[in-house]
């Protein structure tokens, strides 16, 4: 609509102007602005000038288009957490999902203060679920379990609008809800005891079945809520749309021409697949019939809707005084703008020229002429002699001025000498001749003043003398004038560079041409799987054609001035790849095989990192550098056990890469050092003392506790019973320890009564003796190694020292029965 208002007043501005043409007059510079612009005054203040009205960018008359004020950016006009979006004339802005308009409304301008800021999405009881615990953040918000609840479907923390999932309560029943997927999209896992079933989340509908529904058994699923492309309701248009599933939002504006009068402008696709919320009404704007102004008549189309314009002019005679000449529907219907004044224009007296005459008619209205003409002994100078009455009631200014004729000094011009009596006046006269060593080249020698004040033009040219011309290699002379002289190649030779005119200076001598001619050569040379890229005759450029590379060599061949070529040394191999066959022997070296296109040595760079699944912090990165010209190359690398490695080997001439991935597979824990002692105690203290080991993450400490009774055996990779009154077997676990918790010593007494790693260190029985056998153990899934060492031997009270006890005993009885007994015979 605006576009088809816009055409039609500048078609009725053209036909009002081509028709004051035909008067002589000129439209006021008001009447040609855009419909989207404003007529002000010139900060100079002489007249005015049209520009564009807030909000759009143009020259003021023939355009002025929307400014689209979001091209610096959101956070820049808007805010931060801010998106921005372009309206015709204006725009407005919105707040990124987490954050809400600090006035609480949909959308809003920043010139008032508002900013967008963090929604607490935690004041929402249960938003986590049962047993969710929720944590608010910048923008969004995530959670956590309490005690008693552990997390499905995913890893704390998790954010229950995006993620899968969820708090339940811990159950020792096979959580089947704990394999992410298992539902499918938008499915949620509900464990049951021995089983499980699914049901969609909000916003996703069940398909092929009813809920709740088992994806082994059943062939139904969860599909997104789709709502469609949004339909824009009557006299609104959509603005923007973040998608058409569920949660996704609509913006609507109102059409050009109508105001948003009630109603909500977004729309939200809700979970039963429609879109809802958005009931904005918009009412189209209408201003009547425009006000008539005096003397002055009317464009218009006719159109009172928002935004049409109509623009006055004062008729024929008449200028205007007032301001504004235009005259806007607004949003309020009513035409506003216009202050146009048209009142009758003179001009009065014209202005005078010195020394010139005034050739007027007396008239001093609007298109009125004045000419001037210089007086005799005088010429005009400047770009007009006329001045005109124009709309503003002055004349104008002729750009004219009457100076004297005067011809001054004649120039000079090079290397000649002037015959002349000083006069300047009109029609004096001066000749020019060529000094010594110098001749004329033609023109005339003589110039008149003429009445323009200048010196009439000396066409007459003076040449120095040079003598013979300069003689160039394989070259001959094809024309001479005694200035100039033109050079062409000899039979058998052509033009290689270089200009071939030579040209004879003001100092007298030749500026020698720069020719260069080289003979020619035929046909290019031949080269071994190559190609011909580029050939002007005296050089050629090859390249290597495609499954071969450069291996050595110069690519150009040169045309010689013998006439033949210098040949290229250019070598194209077959290309291959340098190292393949790539495999891994025994979990230790790394075998390839070399392809080389000389017997050279070459240099490998052998990159190999490691990593392991039960220890994520762990990282084995090493270098290794081989020079070999071997065809068969192996290289062992004392790769760790239980890691995982990635290797790869690149040749340093051609930086060609292979790689490789291998597992090792768990060893024996290293054998431990302890010191070995005899103890005649039942609770003796042993030492241990160890160095750390990558195994450590995987390996625990078992003290086994042996009894001796008759024929004795230990299976190092028995399990053992951590019962010392089990009759299924003789030795006990008494205390378990895990590595990684152990430092470089340790001391541990058997028999002390406390738990270690949850086994019984029981108290040894008096009089019984015991081996104590130290176990390591690693373990990684099924993989189990173990190895062991005799840490000590428990013996019960030897018989010397009981025969030594009783006999002491014996004697301090005797010794008492001999004191009483004196006693008693006393």
């Amino acid at each position: 609509m605006e576009d088809r208002n816009t055409a039609m007043i500048v078609l009725l501005l053209l036909c009002v102007t081509a028709e004051m043409q035909v008067d002589g007059l000129s439209l006021d510079v008001c009447a040609s602005c855009h419909a989207k612009a404003t007529c002000d005054d010139k900060s100079d203040g002489s007249g005015k000038v049209c520009n564009c009205k807030y909000g759009f960018v143009g020259n003021g008359r023939s355009y002025c288009q929307d400014k689209d004020e979001c091209q610096i950016g959101a956070s820049k006009i808007c805010g931060l957490h801010t998106d921005c979006h372009n309206t015709q004339g204006s725009y407005f802005c919105t707040c990124l999902s987490g954050f809400t308009p600090s006035n609480n409304m949909d959308v809003f301008t920043p010139n008032d203060g508002t900013h967008c800021q963090d929604i607490d999405e935690c004041t929402v009881t249960g938003l986590c679920g049962e047993g969710g615990q929720c944590r608010n953040l910048e923008g969004s918000f995530d959670c956590r379990c309490i005690l008693g609840y552990e997390v499905q479907n995913g890893a704390e923390p998790f954010q229950p609008h995006r993620d899968k999932a969820s708090c339940n309560v811990v159950d020792c029943d096979i959580d089947e809800c704990t394999v992410t997927g298992l539902c499918g999209e938008g499915g949620q896992c509900r464990n049951l005891e021995g089983s499980f079933d699914c049901r969609c989340i909000l916003g996703y509908e069940v398909q092929n079945g009813a809920e709740p529904f088992h994806p082994h058994r059943d062939k139904a699923s969860c599909k997104v809520v789709d709502c469609g492309h949004p339909e824009a309701a009557e006299d609104t248009v959509l603005l923007s749309v973040s998608g058409t599933t569920y949660g996704s939002a609509a913006m609507f504006v109102c059409e050009e021409g109508f105001v948003w009068r009630r109603g909500n402008n977004r729309s939200v696709c809700e979970d039963d697949g429609l879109w809802r919320g958005g009931n904005m009404s918009c009412e189209e704007v209408e201003c009547g019939v425009p006000a008539q102004i005096p003397h002055s008549e009317m464009l218009w189309d006719k159109s009172s809707s928002v935004g049409s314009l109509v623009v006055y002019q004062c008729v024929s005679g008449y200028g205007n005084v007032g301001q504004e000449n235009a005259s806007v529907c607004t949003a309020r219907g009513e035409w506003e703008g216009a202050s146009l004044q048209c009142e009758e224009i003179r001009c009065g007296e014209p202005v005078l020229k010195a020394h010139a005459a005034m050739l007027w008619d007396g008239s001093s209205h609007v298109g009125s002429v004045v000419s001037y003409r210089c007086e005799e002994g005088f010429h005009s100078r400047g770009l007009g002699n006329s001045s005109l009455c124009g709309e503003e009631g002055e004349w104008e200014d002729p750009d004219l001025w009457c100076e004297e004729i005067s011809c001054g000094r004649p120039p000079t011009l090079p290397h000649t000498h002037l015959l002349w009596d000083g006069s300047q006046s009109l029609g004096s006269v001066r000749l020019y001749g060529c000094k010594e060593g110098f001749y004329q080249e033609g023109g005339n020698n003589m110039s008149t003043c003429l009445l323009s004040g200048e010196w009439g033009e000396v066409s007459m040219k003076c040449k120095a003398k040079c003598g013979p011309a300069p003689v160039l290699h394989h070259s001959e002379v094809v024309w001479h004038n005694r200035s100039v002289v033109v050079h062409r190649c000899e039979e058998g030779y052509h033009s290689w560079r270089g200009s071939n005119v030579s040209e004879c200076e003001s100092s007298g001598e030749w500026r020698s041409a720069t020719l260069s001619c080289i003979a020619k050569c035929g046909p290019a040379p031949v080269l071994h799987h190559s190609e011909v890229v580029w050939h002007n005759r005296s050089v050629v450029v090859h390249r290597c054609e495609e499954g071969y590379h450069s291996w050595r060599g110069s690519n150009v061949s040169e045309c010689e001035s013998s006439g033949e070529w210098r040949s290229a040394t250019l070598s194209c191999i077959e290309i291959k790849p340098p190292v393949n066959h790539l495999r891994v022997l025994n979990e230790k070296c790394v075998q390839w095989r070399a392809e080389k296109y000389e017997e050279h040595t070459e240099t490998y760079k052998v990159t190999y990192t490691g990593s392991r699944d039960y220890q994520r912090s762990f990282q084995d990165k090493r270098k290794r550098f081989l020079s070999s010209n071997a065809d068969e190359l192996q290289l062992c690398l004392n790769l760790l056990p239980v890691t995982n490695y990635s290797i790869s080997i690149t040749a340093a001439s051609s930086r060609f890469t292979a790689s490789i991935t291998t597992n090792t597979s768990l060893t024996v824990p290293p054998a431990l050092a302890v010191d070995y002692r005899e103890f005649e105690t039942p609770v003796p203290t042993l030492r241990l003392r160890r160095s750390p080991n990558t195994l450590d993450p995987i390996s625990v400490y078992q003290v086994f506790v042996l009894p001796v009774d008759g024929n004795i055996m230990f299976d190092c990779s028995s399990p053992a019973s951590s019962d010392p009154k089990s009759k299924s077997s003789a030795e006990y676990i008494t205390g378990e320890f895990d590595v990684q918790h152990v430092g470089t010593e340790m001391n541990f007494t058997v028999g002390d009564g406390l738990l270690y790693g949850g086994f019984f260190n029981a108290p040894l029985q008096n009089g019984r003796s015991y081996y104590i056998i130290l176990r390591a153990v690693s373990q990684w899934k099924s993989a189990f190694k173990s190895s062991c060492v005799v840490w000590a031997r428990v013996t019960g009270t030897s018989y010397v020292l009981r025969v030594s006890s009783l006999s002491a005993v014996a004697a301090v009885g005797l010794v008492v029965f001999v004191i009483i007994g004196g006693y008693s015979f006393c």
